[in-house]
């Protein structure tokens, strides 16, 4: 008797086994069949931390970006959002996670000639993902933004930074200083995110301005009161 029990709940673990597998298997994949990836984890992982640290990349932008969509369906699908049915993955995300994890996988892929200028930034999100965003609706809205750019990065032809060092709020660092990054804009305009970036600095900019005619204001009213004090009345 015990060992029939022992027996009927070997399947149950073979199925929650195969069924976990089968979920990461499902990822989309874009241009069609699901091909095994021609470099290993450690690789990409150390590939990503290199462009986070400095901004930079030095692959061909096929590979590099073979090792993105690799590296973006492994941790979406690390998110407990995969588990659920597809009609509380639509209340959860307004849409079903293979929709969402396709959209994502397809805005990377958009980009032909070069990676896009977030690259940094992109590759921070994807190494801390869990400890940033707890849940999978932030962590999408943050890959989405740092995808829909039109700016993109040209190759490094500086010496490849190998050391990285990451703080202690999850950001990657390089141990040798990194030259300031450059990029090329494909249409010659920014993006409206690229947009609202530029209005929050100049809104900054107008705020300090506004600061330092107040203090002038300020300071000519004092000094005009200083040079004609106000005559006292005698009694």
């Amino acid at each position: 008797m015990e060992e029939n029990l022992e027996n009927s709940s070997a399947p149950a673990d073979v199925a929650v086994e195969q069924n976990h597998e089968s979920t990461a298997s499902e990822m989309p994949n874009h241009g069609g069949m699901e091909t095994q990836p021609v470099f290993s984890s450690e690789e990409v992982r150390s590939t990503l931390e290199i462009s986070a640290s400095t901004g930079k990349f030095w692959q061909d932008w096929d590979k590099l970006k073979s090792m993105l969509s690799y590296y973006l369906k492994q941790v979406l699908s690390e998110y407990p959002e995969t588990s659920m049915t597809s009609e509380q993955q639509t209340s959860s995300l307004g849409e079903t996670f293979q929709e969402l994890a396709k959209r994502l996988d397809d805005a990377l892929h958009s980009f032909d000639e070069g990676p896009p200028f977030t690259l940094q930034r992109l590759c921070e999100i994807l190494l801390s993902a869990r400890s940033i965003y707890p849940k999978l609706s932030k962590l999408s809205l943050a890959l989405e933004k740092n995808l829909l750019v039109t700016s993109t990065l040209k190759i490094s032809t500086d010496p490849q930074q190998l050391a990285t060092e990451q703080n202690s709020n999850g950001s990657y660092e390089a141990s040798m200083n990194a030259q300031p990054q450059t990029h090329s804009v494909e249409n010659g305009e920014p993006t409206a995110g690229e947009r609202d970036e530029v209005m929050t600095d100049a809104q900054e900019a107008e705020t300090g301005e506004a600061m330092t005619m107040d203090m002038d204001t300020i300071a000519d009213i004092v000094r005009t009161s200083e040079g004609n004090p106000t005559p006292t009345v005698d009694s």
